[in-house]
């Protein structure tokens, strides 16, 4: 498709001439180098998060409440960020506005981020990537999955490989944003089916989405996945909100 190849023209330029950060615009060196170090130290890394969710928590705290009280299907969530600015800006322009550039450098810096991890904190890694799929008809309406781009870049960064065709979004849902907790829940119910279960059965596997919020949309692919055999299913995202409140 036209948008395709458009991707591939920008990000081309962008990986071959990328002289100044993308957020100070102050001169940066090396190729690959979109961003300056200034920047980069402050941007809104999520020091502290639990465990199970990523839910930014206080130091010293393993796990959130709500996970203590019920946890996630998935096995643990990494995220690189709290959805602040101007993280949030980034990710925005980049699902809305076709900001190849600012994805591309999230995705790599996440990537950088869980190879830190294994190194130094014994991070396992998981076996293969399954982005989030996009409703068909969402996905003739922007012309790309952020999800699927962000997992073909985190895929090539860590030698991992990607399941681009093992499960499929089988029931158009409505946004999530603007939802609470439970109406989420209720939203990605029998949304996802997985399609090539022979891909994922006995293998680790990292579900990977662009935000994290209440985790329903991965939680409910994760039983999916689960379902069809997977070892165990973990979550791969740039940045992590606060949770949504729940209704009433």
């Amino acid at each position: 498709m036209a948008c395709q190849l458009g991707l591939v023209k920008k990000v081309y330029r962008w990986a071959v001439q990328a002289d100044h950060c993308l957020l100070c615009l102050a001169p940066v060196r090396g190729q690959l180098q979109a961003i300056c170090s200034g920047c980069q130290l402050d941007l809104p890394w999520l020091l502290q998060g639990c465990e199970g969710c990523a839910l930014p928590v206080p130091t010293g705290v393993q796990w959130c409440t709500a996970c203590q009280q019920q946890p996630q299907p998935f096995a643990g969530a990494q995220c690189a960020w709290r959805y602040d600015f101007p993280v949030n800006m980034l990710i925005g322009n980049f699902k809305y506005a076709r900001d190849w550039p600012a994805g591309r450098l999230l995705s790599e810096l996440l990537a950088a981020h869980l190879a830190f991890l294994r190194d130094e904190n014994g991070l396992q890694l998981a076996e293969a990537l399954v982005p989030v799929p996009l409703a068909g008809k969402r996905w003739r309406m922007r012309g790309y999955n952020q999800a699927q781009m962000i997992a073909d870049w985190l895929g090539k960064a860590l030698q991992v490989p990607v399941l681009e065709r093992a499960v499929k979004r089988v029931r158009y849902t409505q946004i999530q944003q603007g939802l609470d907790a439970r109406q989420r829940q209720a939203n990605m119910h029998n949304a996802f089916a997985v399609l090539q279960p022979q891909q994922v059965a006995g293998r680790h596997i990292a579900v990977v989405d662009d935000v994290l919020t209440t985790g329903a949309t991965c939680a409910a692919l994760t039983r999916e996945l689960l379902a069809a055999g997977a070892r165990r299913v973990d979550v791969y995202c740039l940045a992590r909100t606060g949770r949504v409140p729940q209704a009433g």
